[in-house]
């Protein structure tokens, strides 16, 4: 791409698929009362770990984790929040995951339930469950080109500190639709008012992939992260201007497009926001199968098939 590699593939090395190698054979298999569909894959090292109740029937030998069944979906919703959320409290008490930061986080919903599954953010990646997050690009179109406005992450957030980012991004809640989400968040990080949003926003379809983080000396533990993201582009005239508004944010950038790229080539992009900014060059033209010899190879990783339901009646 003009003399500029997008990183050979290794940006969207993490769309790889697990099981497409076979890799999920050392993985344990989360699954729900009354459901024979894998909702999650859990580590080996996070299954020892994991302060366990009674609630859940674990075989090591076939490598499976099980909700206790339950009379019918009322119950077994219940239950199953009840069940989490005993765990995540004593692994939040007891300080033993560095994933979970000692804190209490929103909640997500388990994608492709039977019914209504919630667990705290923070250890959905713990259990590998499949997360909902939604990111909106802002750009503007000048007389040299097009600009994007790029933010950088606060050097206090916990994860990713000081990465660039999508310009409005967030996981989306239980409860929450992702286009709710990003008018939130919108607002929340970048003090764009919900009129503006709703008026010019363009939904733009949807990413499917698992990336992995293997645990490094005084890192996070070893995780599988499903991820579904919905991707929405904003087209702004020249006088709109994002501004911090939470402190996640530490200032905002309007970068041209080969600055991104550099950017990208550099991987000074939080991971998923460097998918992202991916597929936003793809929609627009700037990467084309021309200028990219694994063009195909990039797409494809990008709308994976995941190995868990996204939706109740979904057959794995």
């Amino acid at each position: 791409m003009s003399g500029q590699r997008l990183s050979n593939l290794e940006l969207v090395a993490l769309c790889d698929n697990y099981a497409y190698k076979g890799l999920d054979e050392g993985l344990y298999k989360l699954y729900l009362p009354n459901d024979q569909r894998p909702h999650g894959w859990l580590f080996a090292s996070n299954v020892q770990r994991m302060p366990w109740s009674e609630d859940f029937v674990i075989d090591h030998g076939r490598r499976t984790i099980r909700l206790r069944g339950h009379a019918n979906a009322s119950s077994a919703s219940t239950a199953c929040n009840s069940a989490f959320a005993e765990v995540i409290n004593n692994a939040i008490d007891k300080d033993i995951f560095r994933t979970l930061n000692k804190q209490h986080s929103e909640m997500f919903s388990i994608l492709g339930a039977n019914y209504p599954v919630q667990l705290e953010r923070y250890a959905a990646d713990l259990f590998g469950i499949t997360a909902r997050g939604a990111h909106l690009t802002v750009y503007t179109m000048t007389g040299d080109g097009m600009r994007i406005w790029v933010p950088r992450r606060s050097m206090s957030l916990f994860t990713y500190p000081g990465k660039l980012d999508t310009t409005v991004a967030g996981g989306v809640t239980a409860g929450e639709t992702p286009m709710q989400n990003i008018i939130r968040e919108a607002q929340e990080e970048a003090s764009l008012p919900a009129e503006l949003i709703e008026k010019h926003i363009r939904p733009t379809g949807v990413l499917t992939y698992i990336s992995y983080e293997l645990e490094k000396p005084g890192g996070m533990e070893s995780c599988v992260v499903p991820d579904v993201i919905f991707v929405f582009d904003l087209e702004v005239d020249a006088n709109v201007t994002p501004v911090p508004e939470d402190g996640e944010v530490k200032e905002f950038y309007l970068m041209s497009v080969d600055e991104v790229k550099e950017a990208l080539a550099k991987e000074d992009f939080k991971t998923n926001s460097a998918v992202v900014m991916i597929d936003f060059f793809i929609r627009h033209g700037i990467i084309t199968p021309d200028n990219e010899k694994d063009y195909v190879e990039i797409v494809q990783r990008m709308h994976r098939r995941l190995p868990f339901p996204v939706t109740p009646d979904q057959k794995i």
